[in-house]
Parts: structure tokens; sequence; C-alpha cells
């Protein structure tokens, strides 16, 4: 899965010119001119790593990692200008891991991104990093705040439908049967005449797919049940 990284720094040209280099290094980036557009785009999207400048308008990078700690383990890396001792602890103490000052070798910065990345799979292989998002394509599926996005669309399931989903994204490429889908999601037997699951897929159908009648994310195995 390719790596997503935001980029937080109101210089654009300082944005680009990161994001040109992660970009040739295989990651996905995102980029956000201040903190609180960054805030925002944490609520919505899994990301991987934070670069985030500590010299902002409106909010600074500080006060902006103390926030972003508030939920999120994600590594952050801070970029200052400012290079005193003091600001560097300022800045690991607010919840960063790592501090880079201006100007910077870009490959100095990709490669403790690499650092950074590496060490947060390996200490965090069974909590949020694997097992709070799920993403199959554009469809992300947040299991720890129930949230549903296809691309920036944000999509509002019913608490059974999100569980189907959840169910069926969770098994990726097995097929389920209708019967251990209700069993699992309704917590009761299930009876052969039941069409209660049916009735449900095609509700998340419309509400996921672009067009219903040809699905790309949930398919019908006729005569056994259902799978992403």
């Amino acid at each position: 899965m390719q790596e997503k990284i935001l980029i937080v720094d109101d210089d654009e040209k300082i944005r680009n010119l990161i994001s040109i280099y992660l970009e040739n290094e295989g990651y996905q980036t995102i980029k956000a001119e201040d903190a609180i557009k960054a805030i925002n785009i944490l609520k919505k999207e899994r990301v991987d790593l934070i670069i985030l400048d500590i010299m902002m308008p409106e909010m600074d990078g500080i006060e902006a990692c103390i926030k972003i700690r508030e939920e999120k383990h994600t590594p952050i890396i801070m970029i200052s200008a400012k290079s005193e001792d003091i600001d560097k602890i300022h800045g690991l103490t607010s919840g960063a891991d790592d501090y880079i000052t201006k100007p910077f070798n870009p490959m100095e910065l990709i490669a403790r991104v690499k650092s950074q990345i590496r060490r947060y799979k390996r200490y965090n292989k069974d909590t949020e990093y694997s097992n709070d998002i799920i993403e199959i394509g554009n469809l992300t599926i947040n299991t720890d705040t129930r949230q549903i996005n296809v691309g920036d669309k944000e999509i509002r399931l019913t608490p059974k439908e999100f569980d189907i989903l959840e169910l069926l994204a969770r098994n990726k490429g097995i097929v389920m049967s209708i019967s251990k889908i209700y069993e699992h999601v309704w917590k009761e037997d299930f009876f052969k005449s039941d069409n209660t699951v049916m009735v449900h897929i095609t509700k998340i159908r419309e509400k996921i797919e672009e067009d219903p009648k040809k699905p790309v994310y949930i398919k019908t195995i006729w005569g056994v049940g259902y799978k992403i």
C-alpha cells in the first residue's frame, strides 16, 4: 500500500519541493497551507506521516502538534528556520518525533521520513496503523469513527449497513455466504427465506457504487453469497 504523507507549510514553494521529492520516492502526498486545514484533512483521511512547519499564521506548528496528538499517533517531523536547541526541545516535547531545520537537504528529509515510517510500522503492527483504516480503491472505511468515504465524498450508512461492509472488507477476496453475513451482523440464526441481507447489500451499493447495477466493490457470487 502506498504511504500517504501530509505536508503542512504556509510556503507554497517548500510544499511543492517536498512533494516532488517524496513522490519521486513513491509516496503519495497531500498539501495543506495551514494547520487548521491540516487538522480537517486528518479527520477524513488516513495519513502515514506528517511534515509540519512550526512558523505558520493563526495556529503554529507547536499548537497543531499538541492538538493532533490528542487523537493520533501518526509520526510527525517538524521543520523550522529556528535552529536553537530550545526550539528543538519545544518541538519534540509537543509530540513531534523528529525535527529538521531550514534550509535542509531534501535527501536528508527523505531519509528521516523513511526511518520514521519504518519505525512506526514496526511498533504498531496490531494497532491504529493496520486495524482502524481499510482502503479498497477509492473506498476508505474508518472502523474507529465508523466513517465511510468514496474519494472525497463522505457516505452515510446505517449501523447494520456499516457492519456488513466492514465484514466484507475485512475478508477481502473471500466469498461470504448470506447466512454467515446475517448471523455475524444480526447475531441470530438465519432463515433461508429471509432476504434482509440482499436488501441491505442493495442499499449499500446505491450509496458507494457509481453504478449500482455494475458494482465495483461488492460482487455477487451467484448461489454462494457476496465478496469484496
